[in-house]
C-alpha cells in the first residue's frame, strides 16, 4: 500500500517511519510512504505557503496554489487516489474507518497547519476529511501518522502475528482483554491460573469474557454496536445482576435531616 503525505514540515513525519513495525513494513515492501514538501511547489524566493486571511483575524491560512500544484504533480488530475484532509471538521476516526481505508491501494494525506487551509482546497481538491478526536492540534502531521500506523497494521504481513490486528482493542468492537507474560508470579501477583492451564477453549472464553467485562466497565457505549453472541449477552446480564445486587439501596438507609 502506498501513502502520499503532503506537508509543510516533512521532518515531523520521517522519524516515526524509521523505527519498529513501520520501518520493517517499509523495508519488506509492504507499505510505501512518500513525503511531499508543499513549499517545494511555491514560486517565490521565500517559498511562501501561507498568507493572512481575507476579512481580517489572527493567524495565517495555507495558500491554495502550492497545494494544488503539489497534489496535481504527484497524483494527477483528477487525483489518482483519495485525498484526505486531516481536519477537526472531518468525520471522527475509528477502527471501522481504518478498515475502510485499508481496502485502498493508495491514500494521500493533506496536513493542515496554522489557522487552516484555503476553503477552495476543501471544495475542489479534497475527497474526504478526517479528525482523530474532538480537540485541536498544531497541525495535521500527527493525525497523518495515526492513520498511517493504524491502517498499516491491517495490511497482511505487517504485524508479526497474523492475528494481531484481529485481537486489538476495537477490532472486534470491544476493548482488548488483559495480557500477561513471564514471570508467572511477580511481587506476589500471579497470572490468572486459566492462562497456564493449556485449555485453549477455556482460555478463549476467559479472554472473551474479560474483553466484555472491560468494555462494560470502561466503554459501555461500544456494546451497543458490538457483535454479541448469546453467551456474551448472558455474561453481560450476569454482570448487571451482580452489580445491581452489590449496589446499596439508599431507600433502605434514609439520612437524618437537620
Amino acid at each position: 500500500m502506498r501513502f502520499d503525505v503532503f506537508t509543510l514540515f516533512p521532518t515531523l513525519i520521517q522519524p516515526y517511519l524509521e523505527t519498529s513495525i513501520l520501518k520493517r513494513a517499509i523495508q519488506r515492501g509492504l507499505i510505501e510512504v512518500y513525503i511531499h514538501n508543499i513549499r517545494d511547489y511555491t514560486t517565490d524566493k521565500h517559498h511562501t505557503a501561507d498568507d493572512a486571511p481575507f476579512g481580517g483575524g489572527g493567524g495565517m491560512v495555507m495558500k491554495p496554489e502550492p497545494i494544488f500544484r503539489a497534489v496535481e504533480a504527484v497524483l494527477g488530475i483528477p487525483p489518482a487516489c483519495p485525498l484526505i484532509l486531516l481536519s477537526p471538521q472531518g468525520r471522527t476516526y475509528n477502527q471501522e474507518i481504518a478498515r475502510e481505508l485499508a481496502e485502498q491501494p493508495r491514500l494521500a494525506l493533506l496536513c493542515g497547519h496554522y489557522e487552516g487551509i484555503d476553503e477552495r482546497v476543501r471544495e475542489h481538491l479534497v475527497t474526504d476529511e478526517i479528525s482523530i478526536g474532538d480537540y485541536v492540534l498544531t497541525g495535521g502531521e500527527l493525525p497523518a501518522l495515526v492513520i498511517i500506523d493504524s491502517v498499516s497494521r491491517l495490511i497482511p504481513g505487517v504485524l508479526g502475528d497474523p492475528n494481531g490486528a484481529i485481537d486489538d482493542s476495537f477490532a472486534s468492537g470491544l476493548l482488548e482483554y488483559p495480557q500477561y507474560t513471564r514471570p508467572a508470579e511477580f511481587r506476589g501477583w500471579r497470572v490468572p491460573d486459566i492462562l497456564l492451564s493449556g485449555n485453549h477453549a477455556a482460555i478463549a472464553r476467559w479472554r472473551r469474557e474479560q474483553a466484555l467485562l472491560r468494555t462494560w466497565q470502561r466503554r459501555p457505549d461500544l456494546l451497543t454496536r458490538a457483535h454479541l453472541s448469546e453467551a456474551d449477552r448472558q455474561f453481560l446480564e450476569r454482570l448487571k445482576q451482580q452489580n445491581a445486587s452489590s449496589t446499596p439501596d439508599s431507600s433502605k438507609h434514609p439520612h437524618n435531616s437537620d
